[in-house]
């Protein structure tokens, strides 16, 4: 798992920390929704990575639900999971949010038809390089 999938697996660690550390304070926390856009943003980039490294392994292979599934809602449920632990284990420092959930959740859904045209893209893209016909 960590040979076929080291940033995404990086990016977790980076969203865990960052989800658990205090926020300072700075110029951009007076802008309406930063956090709600910074969430977004995040799962998005998770789930766009995610799906460039499942791409370039598991091109192929025919894309049905059960291997697309996970590819959402795998970091859908490391959001919640985050937010449950911010809202009681952090003893204060940080608050767990629906509004959070929703925004990572829609962050990681808007990402999807993305990583699925790639993969369609590059599948086509690596089987005419390689001169493989479909049948």
């Amino acid at each position: 798992m960590i040979r076929k999938y080291p940033f995404t697996l990086a990016l977790v660690a980076v969203i865990w920390v960052l989800c658990l550390m205090p926020i300072p304070e700075n110029p951009l926390s007076h802008v309406s929704m930063i956090d709600k856009w910074t969430h977004l943003v995040m799962y998005g980039t998770l789930c766009l990575v995610l799906w460039c490294e499942f791409t370039h392994h598991g091109t192929g292979r025919a894309l049905s639900i059960g291997r697309w599934l996970p590819l959402w809602l795998l970091p859908v449920v490391m959001s919640g999971i985050i937010e449950l632990v911010q809202r009681y284990c952090t003893g204060g420092m940080r608050s767990g949010e629906w509004l959070d959930f929703a925004a990572n959740s829609l962050g990681a859904s808007l990402v999807q038809p993305i990583g699925y045209l790639y993969y369609i893209w590059y599948s086509r893209h690596r089987r005419n390089k390689h001169g493989i016909e479909k049948r």
